[in-house]
C-alpha cells in the first residue's frame, strides 16, 4: 500500500455513476500530412518527469466538467508511479507560453499505443486547437511504431469527443458499461443532456 504524500487528502466519494464506454482503435497511420501548428505561438512539448502538482493541474482542469475522477482519488505516490512508468509520456500543448491541454500516451503495452487521456483546458476550447492537437497526438503515437493506436471515450465526455476520434481515423471496436466514482468538484452530465443517476453508498 502506498503512503499518501504530504498535502494530499482523498476526496470523499459521494457515490458512483454508470458510464457507457466506447473503445476505439486505429489500425494504420492516417493518409494525410503531419499535423502543423495553427500559429507561431502553438507548440507541443513533452513534459519530462512531470511533477505530480503540474499533472494534477492539467488533469483536474481539463476533466473537471467531464467526469474525470479516477486520477483524483489516488494519492501522489501512486499517481507518480503511473505517470513516470516506462513507456508513458505526457505531451503538453502550449499557446503563447500558457498550457492549453495535454495528451498522455502509454506505450508500455506495445505493440499497441494507448491514448490514455486527451483534452483541452476550457479557456482554449473553440479556438480551433482540438483538431490540430488530436492529429498531432495520433502522429506521435504512430511514431512509436505500434501495430495499432487505441483510445476510449464515454457518454459523460465532451459531445465532440466521439465524432472527433472518428474523424481522426478511429473506429469503434467494443462497447461496455462501467461505474465511475462521483466526487466533489467534478461535473457529471450526459452529453445528450439526459439525467444523471447517482448510486449512493449504502
Amino acid at each position: 500500500m502506498s503512503i499518501p504524500a504530504a498535502g494530499w487528502s482523498a476526496p470523499p466519494i459521494l457515490g458512483t455513476i454508470e458510464a457507457h464506454v466506447w473503445e476505439l482503435e486505429m489500425a494504420a497511420r492516417p493518409a494525410r500530412p503531419r499535423a502543423v501548428p495553427p500559429g507561431p505561438g502553438v507548440r507541443v512539448v513533452a513534459a519530462q518527469r512531470i511533477t505530480v502538482s503540474f499533472y494534477r493541474y492539467l488533469y483536474d482542469t481539463v476533466g473537471a466538467e467531464w467526469g474525470w475522477s479516477n486520477r483524483r482519488i489516488i494519492d501522489d505516490v501512486e499517481l507518480a508511479r503511473r505517470v513516470h512508468a516506462a513507456g508513458v509520456e505526457v505531451q503538453v500543448l502550449w499557446v503563447d507560453g500558457v498550457p492549453a491541454g495535454y495528451a498522455e500516451l502509454d506505450a508500455g503495452v506495445l505493440p499497441d499505443v494507448y491514448i490514455a487521456y486527451f483534452g483541452l483546458i476550457p479557456d482554449f476550447v473553440g479556438r480551433g486547437l482540438g483538431r490540430f492537437f488530436l492529429d498531432w497526438t495520433v502522429d506521435r503515437a504512430w511514431d512509436l511504431r505500434p501495430e495499432k493506436v487505441m483510445v476510449q471515450t464515454c457518454d459523460l465526455d465532451h459531445p465532440a469527443a466521439l465524432p472527433n476520434y472518428r474523424r481522426a481515423g478511429f473506429a469503434v471496436q467494443a462497447e461496455r458499461v462501467e461505474r465511475l466514482s462521483v466526487i466533489p468538484g467534478v461535473g457529471f452530465r450526459r452529453r445528450d443532456g439526459s439525467p444523471v443517476s447517482i448510486t449512493r453508498p449504502s
